[in-house]
């Protein structure tokens, strides 16, 4: 069995969805601690041809909490509808606005306060949209050693679901060691995405946007087939 691990990030870059696709069991760290300088709870848009960041903003708490103790800010109700007016002046023109808005809109009016438990409902959402069939897994439900750290902490939770395959992003080759992984019968690769290139109006061409990006401009099929573009290394 192949399995994936990652923190929660909010309508993340096509390269999370392609990670999740890839494998059997993909899980989601939830109680590792909250760092605010990650993409947890931001992400990139296309606006007039620039890239802009979006994000979920937070209420003042302690920088300790863990992404499950985190929760959204009582601006958020404000917040969330000039987000929702942004994607729609940025987006109103793309192909596949219509039925994209409705998802967003769906996403966004979460009840949810609870930080990762909204990102997980985005994630699942997009998953469903996508036919990405794939388990997710809290990281909290799995008994295993928390205090670990780095490379133990992932063998840890590929011996406990019986894993002997793991795959990470292609910027985790500087963290991890293969034969590290191999010392104890798992199989490590990295995933490297391919360059997708697709049509963003009249403007210049901007890689790695949110999923929201090639959600407006891309058909079902299409982004598809980008899931499957990549390799591994």
């Amino acid at each position: 069995m192949k399995i994936a691990i990652m923190q929660p990030y909010f309508m993340a870059y096509i390269g999370y969805f392609q990670l999740i696709n890839a494998v059997d069991k993909f899980v989601i760290y939830d109680n590792i601690k909250y760092t605010k300088k990650g993409w947890i709870n931001r992400n990139r848009i296309l606006v007039k041809g620039k890239d802009q960041y979006i994000s979920l903003p937070l209420k003042k708490d302690s920088d300790y909490l863990n992404i499950n103790e985190r929760v959204l800010s009582d601006a958020w109700v404000n917040e969330k509808r000039k987000l929702l007016n942004k994607l729609k002046d940025s987006y109103a023109k793309s192909p596949f606005y219509s039925s994209v808005i409705i998802l967003l809109e769906d996403i966004l009016n979460h009840s949810e306060k609870n930080l990762f438990n909204f990102i997980l409902n985005s994630i699942q959402k997009v998953c469903y949209y996508l036919d990405i069939k794939t388990p997710l897994v809290k990281s909290s439900s799995l008994n295993i050693d928390n205090s670990l750290k780095g490379t133990l902490k992932v063998i840890e939770i590929c011996n406990f679901l019986k894993s002997n395959s793991y795959l990470n992003p292609i910027g985790g080759m500087d963290l991890y060691n293969k034969d590290e992984f191999l010392k104890s019968h798992i199989d490590l690769s990295f995933l490297k995405s391919d360059k997708i290139i697709y049509n963003q109006f009249e403007y210049n061409f901007l890689p790695f946007l949110s999923i929201i990006d090639i959600l407006m401009f891309n058909n079902k099929p299409d982004i598809r087939e980008f899931l499957n573009k990549y390799s591994l290394i």
